[in-house]
């Protein structure tokens, strides 16, 4: 895997981001340390964690994916020096007190997040900060239309933006990305930063698979005619794009229980949890099959040949899901296959939206 730059920025990734979510809470220490070590031998240089992992979020695991990563680079000296490192500053509360006190995410709650990560991974400088969720009002996580009524925010983007541009002259963060957005935002980002010499966004992470393909409705312009750079996550749909529940949902006795939507309720109560998403993913895994393919190849094959694509961002839980999902890079998809996705999707469009 050749490396590729990130929007406008100097950084320069491998087209798979390895990403650490599960990391303390499905995954104990020191199986995340081996899947960290044999994902840097594989070639991937490249890893994202948040400042709110482990998932589902708890009180109890708030910052254990960061101190792992950062109790790894302790044990391995150079590591550090090898990979681009993302994390999350974690936009308002949405009912998680533990994270930070009141409803917004202001200035100083940005400087607090950044300081308490770079303490937890143990490491001078963060490559890539990005805002989780935006600070105002917006449309994710299963929620489907935007409500002006529900607007609480209190922190411009200015301000968001003169507080991280503060981080990046202290030499604590190098760039900057959003999470969650939408085209208003990440056009409003970039108008404040060229009007008022601010840094530039340089990525945008954002849900992208065959059952979520919303970025392709006016996100994929806005960030192309923008140098802003796409970091797919969920690119198997949380499970439901590897076949592992086309015999039986999440709720039934016969799932995987070790999967995390078997696992957490409020996980199934998302987007990735609906009844249309689990009868859309058995469609397009029954297609990869039928074409010779695993579903997770296909699924991966389709984020990690697609131009919106800069890296595309896995999540596993041991090595051979690991190896499973590196080796999947390089498999093409023929132009019937693809036509076959396409059909699929006009007609059950994209319901883990």
């Amino acid at each position: 895997m050749q490396t590729i730059p990130l929007g406008l920025s100097d950084l320069h990734v491998t087209p798979i981001c390895l990403g650490t979510m599960t990391f303390g809470e499905q995954v104990n220490e020191a199986d995340s340390h081996a899947i960290l070590s044999h994902s840097l031998a594989r070639g991937v240089n490249f890893i994202d964690t948040a400042e709110m992992y482990s998932v589902p979020a708890r009180a109890e695991t708030f910052g254990a994916t960061e101190t792992i990563i950062g109790n790894w680079f302790s044990k391995n000296p150079g590591a550090r020096q090898k990979l681009v490192l993302a994390t999350k500053v974690a936009g308002p509360s949405r009912g998680m007190p533990w994270v930070r006190e009141g409803k917004g995410m202001t200035p100083a709650d940005i400087v607090a997040s950044c300081e308490g990560s770079l303490r937890r991974l143990q490491t001078d400088v963060i490559d890539l900060y990005q805002i989780h969720w935006p600070e105002r009002h917006v449309p994710a996580f299963g929620t489907l239309y935007y409500d002006p009524a529900k607007e609480t925010s209190q922190t411009p983007i200015h301000e968001q933006l003169e507080t991280l541009a503060k981080l990046v002259k202290a030499g604590k963060v190098r760039y900057i990305g959003l999470s969650n957005e939408t085209p208003y935002g990440v056009h409003e980002f970039a108008r404040l930063a060229e009007q008022h010499g601010l840094p530039r966004v340089a990525t945008v992470q954002n849900p992208y698979c065959l059952i979520n393909r919303t970025w392709e409705n006016a996100m994929d312009e806005t960030c192309h005619r923008l140098n802003v750079s796409l970091l797919a996550y969920s690119p198997l749909g949380f499970g439901l794009l590897t076949g592992k529940y086309d015999e039986h949902a999440p709720t039934d006795a016969g799932a995987p229980q070790g999967a995390r939507i078997a696992r957490y309720e409020s996980v199934r109560k998302q987007r990735w949890g609906r009844p249309e998403a689990l009868a859309a993913a058995r469609r397009y895994n029954q297609l990869a099959r039928d074409n010779g393919l695993t579903p997770t190849q296909m699924a991966l094959a389709f984020c990690y040949t697609k131009w919106q694509v800069a890296s595309t961002i896995i999540g596993v839980t041991s090595l051979a899901q690991l190896d499973e999902d590196l080796n999947a890079w390089g498999t093409t998809l023929s132009p019937e296959v693809l036509e076959a996705i396409d059909a699929i999707r006009w007609e059950v469009r994209d319901p883990a939206l």
